[in-house]
């Protein structure tokens, strides 16, 4: 449930990426969405379970305070190749080329993590074929990007594409290593974006320049509002793609997120009516894309069966010994015991307040953008996207209380 909900989250906060068109540099429009990132994944943990939590989970294994970081440095990266690639190759083209991400969670998940080791040939080879299926699906979208592409730069966004596609694959074994080990989602995110922020503010700062960045801010302040809850609403399709890596793995976690590529088929398609004017290229957008979900779908249902929990236990407990963490706290939390109730203090609601009140005033500021969208088909995809957060959120409190 916590991969579905992640795929339609994921799907919807690329949406507000497409701002890019109106003028704004892709660095600019990435560094407005970390920030909403940044305010989300500090106000989300507090109100959800409390700073102290949090606190609680970095004393017990304070060496993942490093890798959460550096997993933020290479998201802040692949997010701002993730612009580029859908200026250059369009929303539904460019989401399940970077997905090729699943490829690289796949191979670290059995390299590192034992997953798969143990697993019946049935097993095996549904993540084998589900693997294919979805390079053949990536294939036929990448000759798609041909007719689709703006400004004859279509191979400049697929590599854009497919680059990103291998960060977040590498960013996924600073996930899986914090998981086993037995950190909270919710306190992994809270530090992995300061790595976001921090790498992120580099580049800015790299490629444009503050002069241009202040620039570019200053102008765009009526899309600021939708660019930041673009990456506010990014931040809750990552936790459920954080619980769905902590309970099946990343090598069948990741796949199941990535089902965003049909949510970004749908935004792409249906509110901002890419491929409308490109009769040829739409057959293999659609067949490229119902391949690559096809492929996720066989590859998440190659269910894990006890043996291969054995596996996952034994890494796990590789995990405490190498880094000194408590075994028994590592053994309970693999599985989602609570290990005390959710407090919150004046610092957690403090945090959340400040936060809408940076929503708020960007909001009173904010116009329509410049952009031609079916709002009929805005309200049909935002209906069920709420609908699956409320499900997924409400079986995920009442099993794990969120740990």
């Amino acid at each position: 449930m916590s991969g579905v909900a992640a795929g339609a989250w994921l799907g919807a906060a690329e949406a507000p990426a497409k701002l890019v068109s109106t003028g704004l540099s892709p660095v600019t429009v990435s560094l407005v969405m970390v920030c909403g990132v940044f305010l989300a994944r500090w106000s989300l943990p507090a109100l959800l379970q409390g700073t102290s939590a949090v606190g609680a989970d970095v004393r017990q294994a304070p060496h993942l305070v490093i890798w959460a970081i550096l997993a933020g440095s290479l998201w802040s990266v692949a997010n701002t190749l993730t612009v580029y690639a859908i200026r250059d190759v369009g929303l539904s083209i460019a989401f399940p080329l970077w997905n090729s991400n699943s490829l690289l969670g796949i191979l670290w998940g059995a390299l590192f993590f034992g997953e798969l080791r143990g697993a019946t040939a049935r097993q095996r080879t549904g993540v084998l074929g589900g693997t294919v299926a979805m390079c053949a699906g990536a294939t036929l979208l990448a000759l798609a990007s041909t007719h689709e592409a703006a400004h004859g730069s279509a191979a400049r966004g697929v590599i854009a594409a497919l680059c990103a596609g291998a960060l977040w694959g590498t960013m996924y074994i600073p996930y899986r290593k914090a998981y086993l080990t037995g950190m909270s989602p919710l306190a992994f995110v809270t530090f992995f974006t300061v790595g976001e922020l921090a790498c992120m503010g580099i580049i800015a700062l790299s490629i444009n320049g503050s002069s241009t960045t202040a620039t570019e801010l200053a102008a765009a302040r009526g899309v600021l509002f939708w660019l930041m809850l673009g990456g506010f609403v990014w931040v809750i399709g990552d936790l459920f793609q954080q619980y769905a890596a902590k309970y099946v793995g990343i090598s069948r976690g990741i796949p199941l997120s990535n089902t965003n590529q049909l949510w970004g088929l749908l935004w792409g398609t249906l509110v901002f009516g890419e491929l409308r004017r490109s009769g040829a290229s739409l057959p293999l957008v659609v067949a490229g894309s119902l391949v690559m979900a096809i492929g996720a779908a066989a590859v998440a249902l190659a269910t894990t069966g006890d043996t291969e929990h054995e596996q996952w236990r034994e890494a796990a407990e590789r995990e405490a010994r190498r880094y000194g963490v408590d075994i028994e706290w590592v053994r309970a939390r693999l599985v989602g015991t609570a290990s005390a109730p959710v407090r919150r203090t004046w610092i957690d609601w403090t945090l959340v307040a400040f936060s809408t009140a940076v929503f708020v005033w960007l909001a009173r500021a904010a116009e329509t953008p410049a952009l031609a969208m079916n709002l009929r088909w805005v309200a049909v995809l935002c209906i069920v996207s709420v609908a699956l957060l409320a499900a997924a959120g409400w079986n995920l409190w009442r099993t794990t209380r969120f740990n």
